[in-house]
């Protein structure tokens, strides 16, 4: 048995029982209903009706926001809006984008692009009460040598949220419970899919079994890992330096590549919108069919843009802020950036360039490359560029993200944070070794888990929010 096979053996049963703990499903019109993916539908909904729809109403204001028109260098924080936005999407632009719309439409057929496209929509509302409370409950702490840093997450507001309903001891407990999950998601989702996703397409490009990379996959995940760690050693200024720089040009590449592909494909456009809409929607497919496109759309679009998974708020923390309502509405272009405009391209390129099969068997990145392989041929060597990108923005981020979630279990020590950096750049090893069904399964279980104690939170703590909102746009009058 080869290096990459043993890791396999290993990590598969371990994936497959997470998958089953965390996502428990009922049986309801013929689908296995995942609970906690209803749970986020419920809460996106929920917000953007009790906020009034808040993420259509100032959609126009988040864009002043982050163009820096109410940015202040004297208030509290290390990064400017622009790369608080950058920063967070780092985390979430990555391969959830090109090889998690694959995923949704190979599983789930057309129709689960349209639900994911609308809870993406309906995510931005989310995105803006948990980034809100991140840095209103955010702490400042002093370092060392002096200097500061603000820190703050979903494991601070839950603690705040109990403790403002003067209910002791259980907001620390279910906060450290959030750490756990979080650092497990960022193991999974920020790390051994982007790194496994990225792999395969490098695999695929260089001869596949034929190629220098064959069983090689823990060869490459050493390489990745050297390259990761390289940026993660300059902490949260250096990550969002880079994800800044990073974020426009991987999208770039990757959208001017798929309106190519799009445009040379331009009499199949209308048929695939068609087909998207009509799995989607229509009572043909039986009420089943459509909650079964519901479901995968929701749990693949939680995936892409993380709303109500809590790991937004670790990373707006760190924005110089003094009002958490202006970042919280300036986040909620994440979602709409991520999961309307980008997954929406990669959903429509796989669809009209004719490789997607009908009652095919779940793809990653392996389907959206033939899609774009049918515009030109030398096309996928492009998607390996953005590929790489958009895995490496992704897994630099959820190092910070993780980060905070360790230092916030077992303090600020040096050598723990050392120890941790070795043992997150080591983990790409495992994501370039494993089959994609079990990182999918793993990644899964431990992404979404965050939404357990974060929905908990949030709901909570959203008549404060509200609150804060109308304090805010009376003040913004004025």
């Amino acid at each position: 048995m080869s290096i990459d096979q043993s890791i396999n053996e290993f990590f598969v049963p371990i994936a497959a029982k997470a998958f089953e703990i965390i996502l428990y499903s009922v049986p309801f019109a013929g689908q296995d209903v995942k609970l906690l993916i209803a749970g986020l539908i419920g809460a996106a909904l929920f917000f953007t009706l009790y906020f009034g729809f808040i993420n259509i109403r100032y959609f126009g204001h988040a864009i002043d926001i982050i163009r820096g028109k109410f940015d202040k260098e004297s208030d509290d924080g290390q990064i400017n809006s622009w790369q608080a936005l950058m920063a967070s999407m780092s985390g979430t632009i990555g391969l959830g984008n090109i090889a998690g719309v694959a995923v949704a439409v190979s599983v789930g057929g057309p129709g689960a692009a349209f639900w994911m496209i609308v809870m993406g929509i309906l995510s931005m509302s989310t995105k803006f009460v948990e980034v809100s409370l991140g840095v209103k409950y955010r702490e400042k702490q002093i370092q060392a040598d002096g200097s500061y840093e603000m820190v703050g997450g979903a494991m601070y507001y839950l603690k705040a949220a109990f403790d403002h309903y003067k209910i002791p001891y259980i907001g620390k407990a279910i906060a450290v419970f959030f750490a756990i999950c979080c650092l497990l998601g960022g193991i999974g989702g920020g790390n051994l899919f982007q790194t496994n996703q990225v792999f395969q397409q490098v695999y695929n490009i260089t001869g596949a079994e034929a190629g220098f990379w064959a069983e090689k996959g823990w060869l490459f995940g050493l390489c990745f890992s050297g390259l990761v760690g390289i940026v993660i050693i300059g902490g949260i200024q250096s990550i969002a330096n880079v994800s800044s720089r990073l974020v426009p040009l991987m999208a770039g590449v990757y959208m001017i590549s798929g309106f190519i592909v799009i445009a040379m494909n331009a009499e199949n456009i209308w048929p695939a919108i068609q087909s998207i809409f009509y799995e989607a929607l229509t009572p043909e497919a039986g009420f089943g069919g459509i909650l079964g496109a519901l479901l995968v759309g929701a749990q693949r679009a939680a995936f892409s843009n993380e709303a109500g998974l809590g790991t937004a708020p670790i990373v707006y923390a760190a924005a110089r802020a003094h009002e958490p309502i202006r970042q919280g509405i300036a986040s909620m272009l994440g979602p709409f950036i991520d999961t309307v405009i980008i997954c929406a391209t990669t959903a429509l390129v796989i669809l009209i360039s004719g490789v997607y099969e009908p009652n095919g068997t779940m793809e990653g990145i392996a389907l959206t490359s033939r899609a774009f392989e049918q515009g030109i041929s030398w096309f996928p060597y492009i998607l390996a560029f953005a590929v790489f990108l958009f895995a490496y923005s992704t897994v630099i981020t959820f190092y910070y993200i993780s980060e905070k979630c360790v230092t916030y279990l077992f303090g600020e020590g040096k050598i723990i944070q050392i120890m941790f950096k070795i043992f997150y750049c080591l983990l790409t090893v495992i994501g370039g070794s494993v089959s994609l069904s079990a990182v999918i399964d793993f990644t899964d279980a431990a992404f979404l888990s965050m939404a357990i104690p974060n929905l908990i939170g949030l709901f909570m703590l959203a008549p404060l929010v509200k609150k804060d909102l109308k304090a805010y746009l009376a003040d913004l009058k004025t």
